[in-house]
Order: C-alpha cells, then sequence, then structure tokens
C-alpha cells in the first residue's frame, strides 16, 4: 500500500496534477517549509527541484527540511539537471558578472524558459557539490550516479542519501 502526496509551489501545477490524477493527493508547499509533522515519510522524491533553488543557504535549508520530515532510515531519492553543453556554457559565462558583483553564486545562472520570453533560475551541481550538501545535513550517501534519458540526450546527476 502507497501513500503519495504530491508536492509542487506553483498552484497552477498543482491544478494540472490533480486534473491528470484525480485519486492521487496534491498540495502546494515550499519546499524550505513544508506542512507535514517530523518523521512522517518513509521515503521522499525529489526531481528537478534543487537546482531551482538559489542560495547555498536556501539549498542547505531544502536538505535540512527533507531530513526533519522523514522518518529515521528514511531515503531521499533526488535528482539535478546535469547540463554540459556549449549553449549552456554560453549562459553560464554570461552570468559571470553578475557573480562578480555578488548577485550569484557560483554555479548560478538563469535558463531560457520554454518558448517564452522569460529566463528561469538554474544552479549547475557537481556531484561533489551536491553530496557535499547532504552530508553537511547528516545524511548518509547511499548511491551516486549520472542517469540518461532514453534517447541520450539529456543527463541528470541522481543521489539516494539516508537519514
Amino acid at each position: 500500500d502507497i501513500d503519495y502526496i504530491g508536492v509542487d509551489f506553483s498552484e497552477k501545477l498543482i491544478e494540472i496534477a490533480k486534473e491528470k490524477y484525480p485519486k492521487i493527493k496534491f498540495q502546494v508547499a515550499d519546499a524550505l517549509n513544508l506542512p507535514f509533522p517530523n518523521n512522517y515519510f518513509d521515503k521522499i522524491y525529489s526531481i528537478a527541484v534543487l537546482h531551482h533553488i538559489p542560495s547555498e543557504q536556501f539549498r542547505m535549508q531544502f536538505f535540512k527540511e527533507a531530513r526533519r520530515i522523514l522518518k529515521p532510515n528514511g531515503f531521499l531519492i533526488l535528482t539535478v539537471w546535469k547540463t554540459e553543453s556549449k549553449k549552456n556554457l554560453k549562459l553560464f559565462l554570461r552570468d559571470t558578472t553578475l557573480k562578480l558583483t555578488g548577485k550569484l553564486e557560483k554555479g548560478d545562472t538563469f535558463r531560457p524558459w520554454g518558448n517564452k520570453n522569460a529566463e528561469r533560475y538554474f544552479h549547475y551541481f557537481s556531484k561533489k557539490e551536491l553530496t557535499s550538501l547532504a552530508e553537511q545535513a547528516m545524511f548518509k550517501i547511499i548511491k551516486q550516479g549520472i542517469i540518461t534519458n532514453q534517447r541520450g540526450n539529456r543527463k541528470n546527476i541522481y543521489l539516494i542519501i539516508q537519514k
């Protein structure tokens, strides 16, 4: 028996999820301040979330909040985008000025959002940085690596960690 709660910061995305999967529980919530009691979940899946959280301080808060709501020996399974392309390198270099002025941290950039004339925040993680944050938040590293989609054109860093 699986009890699943889908969480997103976007009300619109939660509405879409509820329409598409009416029998599943979904809830709007902030990943840095989740409305769940301590030691509540056996597992947490965080897919393509952490790289959209700005500042190392808030990324650490994400790990601490996940640890708070995980049961003892619970697992956090997460992925972040691994983007190594000429296009992404150009974006990364473009934002170097903002880094020098202190407005962005190392690894931060803004990426185009779909076909719109808008950009969204993105943080480039290395496996080392990701595991370091998890260890600082007192998680045990179980497994880490890189996964590629079926077409082979997109990669993610994954991390399986235990409270």
